[in-house]
């Protein structure tokens, strides 16, 4: 068994190839039961969260089909030490035999994965001139969002905001030194108000982003607010937009979604998850000036094709 580490993935994993191949996940060929959602502590307020997430490939048995499952963890106050939030490990089977592969670090992972989901929502549903983009949080996923975003579309300017600024500063000079045109922003409802497409990662408790902010022909993602705890977009922003989740787990635990149904703003037969937009079985953007939202909670199915083609790039090197 090979431990596949944070340093192996960044050198084996590329966007273009990785948003290629979830996408060839979403069609189907995989199968995630519903994952396990562990909170952690009793204390008041959005605790830590502890998840089970497996997944297999559709036709195992079978030579050259895959098993496995990410343990991974959330802690929402690991910024205080200066720790990421999210940490955790994927391991890795065959599909065949069930013999462990590889346990590969499942933050940087969770990383090149969401970034990935976010960057092939984004090229399935923003307009096809969408050059601006809004980066609203600047913690340890934010400049994996810039990178895959812009490995999807040329971009001609990045804005990063961040609820403390020197943090927007730093990810802004990072994105800069790797090629990308980023600036640091303290006016988040111009700067939404400036941009195509608008990408948060935070985990908010309360609304950041206002619909009313919202111009035409937008494209909205909202990458944190994983539990009912946490919130990254008024219910103006729900009620404008053309929404789109990742998986069937949103309508239920993905704050901004959930509680939007919960409390009737949006009606979760008017969403349209990820595979069918792949699949071309339901509608996206119906035109230049719709607005889209997309909401992702995580899926395994993404997690097990990225472990996938993470492990056969490390295996063939």
């Amino acid at each position: 068994m090979r431990i596949v580490g944070p340093e192996d993935l960044d050198r084996h994993l590329a966007f273009p190839a990785l948003v290629a191949a979830l996408r060839g996940a979403f069609l189907g060929g995989f199968h995630a039961p519903t994952r396990h959602h562990h909170h952690v502590g009793t204390g008041d307020g959005p605790g830590p969260v502890h998840l089970l997430m497996p997944a297999w490939s559709a036709d195992a048995p079978r030579p050259g089909a895959y098993v496995g499952t990410k343990i991974v963890d959330v802690f929402p106050d690991n910024g205080r030490l200066g720790l990421p939030a999210v940490m955790g490990v994927y391991v890795l089977q065959s599909g065949e035999t069930g013999a462990p592969l590889a346990v590969l670090d499942g933050t940087r992972l969770t990383h090149w994965r969401t970034a990935a989901v976010s960057a092939l929502g984004a090229d399935l549903l923003a307009r096809p001139g969408a050059a601006r983009l809004l980066v609203v949080g600047a913690g340890a996923l934010a400049p994996f969002l810039a990178r895959a975003h812009a490995a999807v579309r040329p971009l001609a300017h990045v804005a990063v905001w961040n609820h403390r600024p020197a943090g927007a500063e730093r990810l802004a000079a990072g994105l800069r030194d790797a090629g990308l045109p980023a600036d640091a922003v303290t006016d988040l409802e111009g700067a939404v108000r400036g941009a195509d497409i608008v990408c948060c990662a935070t985990l908010s408790t309360a609304p950041l982003i206002r619909g009313a902010w919202l111009q035409a022909g937008q494209h909205l993602d909202l990458v944190g607010a994983f539990t009912m705890g946490m919130r990254e977009a008024d219910d103006e922003a729900l009620r404008r937009a053309r929404v789109v989740v990742d998986t069937a787990a949103a309508l239920t635990e993905g704050g901004d979604v959930a509680i939007a149904i919960r409390d009737g703003v949006l009606r979760p037969e008017a969403v349209v998850d990820l595979g069918a937009l792949c699949r071309a079985e339901a509608p996206g953007r119906g035109g230049p000036d719709d607005i889209t939202l997309f909401k992702p909670v995580g899926t395994a199915v993404a997690d097990l094709a990225t472990a996938i083609l993470a492990w056969e790039a490390v295996s063939a090197a």
